[in-house]
């Protein structure tokens, strides 16, 4: 498909003011909030809203709401993201990089608040995590999901206190967690040798930038991570790129909802995750998704949703 003579007039159009060039340098890097973008631009919400809904309406951007904030990302249309980029490798690469230089100060503060957050509830983790949703239920779940194995490698990805290594580990022939937190690592460390297990390997990594083989695990694991990130999308590429043929992803994350409170209080970036969004981001990345899993909470709260897609065993030619 392409864009026609009308439509390609009214994106330029929507893309040729300086604010806007700005905006859709910053949302080629990832998704952002106005509040976000009016901090890293130096402009009022409401101005910033207008450039956003100009180019929404043009279909260069994408909106979506998450409870009470608004997120903006580049267009997933391939002519528009075409433009947008094609638009963009014209522009003098140092033109934003005062913008980016307020980017990484918005991701710093983001990231600062996120750790301080991690460091102060690591030895409550697990009881965090069960507030909402019976953990039994939802471990009865997640080992039905992944099957019985055995795994040559399972990889869990924001391992936390390594609860879903000691609940999958056994059946593994080898395992390794990732985590940015260092207070978790050796929490996970604690509970994984109390756990009995030998062939796990832990160690401080970037959900983004595992730096670990490309299909190397037949099982990656996502367990209660993606809520936090800017970039849930991303971290799913990364996870599903480590999935070797016949392999297996499975995502824990909770459906949409509208506790906004979790955003201050728990650090919760997302509120929630449809179906179709998953489903989307799975199949973006050569994965088959399978059926998803609601368990809805014993009282009121959080429904936990779990997403698992394999990569066809008949990539395994290709790959080889």
């Amino acid at each position: 498909m392409s864009l026609t003579a009308d439509q390609t007039v009214d994106a330029l159009r929507a893309a040729g003011e300086p604010t806007r060039l700005r905006v859709l340098s910053l949302l080629s890097g990832e998704e952002l909030s106005v509040m976000e973008l009016s901090s890293i631009l130096g402009q009022s919400q409401p101005r910033v809203s207008r450039h956003l809904k100009l180019m929404t309406e043009a279909g260069l951007v994408e909106r979506f709401p998450d409870g009470a904030r608004v997120f903006y990302r580049l267009s997933s249309d391939m002519p528009a993201r075409r433009l947008v980029d094609t638009v963009l490798d014209l522009l003098d690469v140092s033109a934003g990089e005062a913008d980016d230089g307020r980017l990484e100060d918005v991701r710093r503060d983001r990231g600062a608040a996120a750790s301080a957050y991690f460091e102060r509830i690591a030895p409550q983790w697990d009881r965090i995590r069960s507030l909402y949703v019976s953990e039994s239920a939802v471990e009865a779940a997640i080992k039905r999901a992944a099957g019985e194995g055995p795994f040559e490698r399972v990889v869990d990805l924001g391992t936390g206190s390594g609860r879903m290594l000691t609940l999958l580990g056994k059946s593994a022939k080898m395992s390794v967690g990732l985590d940015l937190s260092q207070n978790m690592l050796n929490i996970a460390r604690a509970n994984v040798t109390k756990a009995g297990l030998e062939k796990v390997e832990l160690r401080h990594g970037d959900i983004f930038a595992t730096r670990l083989p490309q299909h190397s695990a037949d099982l990656v694991l996502v367990h209660q991570v993606l809520h936090y990130l800017a970039d849930p999308e991303a971290a799913v590429a990364e996870a599903a790129r480590l999935v070797m043929p016949g392999g297996r992803l499975l995502i824990v994350d909770f459906a949409p909802h509208r506790l906004e409170h979790l955003r201050d209080e728990h650090q919760h970036r997302r509120l929630g995750f449809s179906d179709q969004e998953m489903r989307g981001w799975l199949t973006g990345v050569g994965l088959k998704p399978s059926a998803p899993i609601a368990l809805p909470p014993d009282t009121d709260g959080l429904t936990v949703s779990i997403w698992t897609a394999e990569r066809p065993a008949e990539a395994r030619a290709q790959v080889a």
